[in-house]
């Protein structure tokens, strides 16, 4: 199964790390799993410290994916009034199941992917910020905005921000491969406390039970 990874610039490296790291541990349980970072341009994309990151493939030379993940991050206001990037999640949101981590969901939303579905993302912030997820119920009336660890919405997913971007390609993973090999990954990557932990506190919607099973 192939994942596409969205990246641009300014994109948080956490969400890399939630993506890639999570899905290339779950390689051990399911070599079908293939990763692969797409950019606007095949240039080298600068996340927010400054790590360079070389995309796999670009919006011309996208070869098809399974899943499509839109990561979030600082830049995602500027891609979200990205008319090329806007117009290409447009085109493939046929072919592909797509989900969103952090901020990625207000790229989604701006394409109007996300609309007559629940969704969540950011919600804590650094100062004079504006929190995200008040930023997707306020400017997107078709949106149902919730505060989860994750959502999954007319075959959507979209996570909670920063380290809930892990919890949610758990929970993708969940679906694409089963409860038990997103529960053996987890317990690999000793992360099994913490997905309990974040469900416990912000509960994940819309999730048959197989699912929610993980985080039990």
């Amino acid at each position: 199964m192939r994942f596409a990874v969205l990246i641009y610039d300014d994109v948080e490296p956490i969400d890399l790390g939630a993506t890639f790291g999570v899905l290339s541990m779950a390689r051990r349980m399911a070599p079908d799993i293939e990763t692969v970072a797409l950019a606007r341009s095949l240039e080298p994309v600068i996340c927010a410290n400054g790590l360079k990151v070389m995309p796999d493939e670009d919006y011309k030379s996208f070869s098809g994916a399974d899943v499509l993940i839109v990561t979030g991050g600082p830049g995602w206001m500027r891609v979200a009034k990205d008319p090329d990037t806007l117009e290409f999640l447009k085109n493939v949101s046929g072919d592909v199941k797509l989900a969103a981590i952090c901020t990625g969901a207000m790229i989604l939303a701006a394409a109007g992917l996300l609309d007559g579905c629940e969704a969540t993302t950011k919600v804590e912030i650094a100062g004079a910020e504006i929190p995200p997820l008040a930023i997707l119920e306020k400017d997107y009336a078709t949106i149902t905005a919730r505060q989860a660890v994750a959502v999954s919405s007319n075959g959507c997913l979209t996570s909670g921000g920063v380290s809930l971007g892990i919890d949610g390609v758990f929970y993708l993973l969940a679906q694409t491969h089963g409860g038990q090999v997103a529960k053996d990954v987890a317990r690999i990557m000793e992360y099994s406390r913490a997905l309990k932990a974040n469900a416990a506190s912000a509960p994940p919607i819309g999730f048959t039970k197989d699912v929610l099973e993980i985080a039990q």
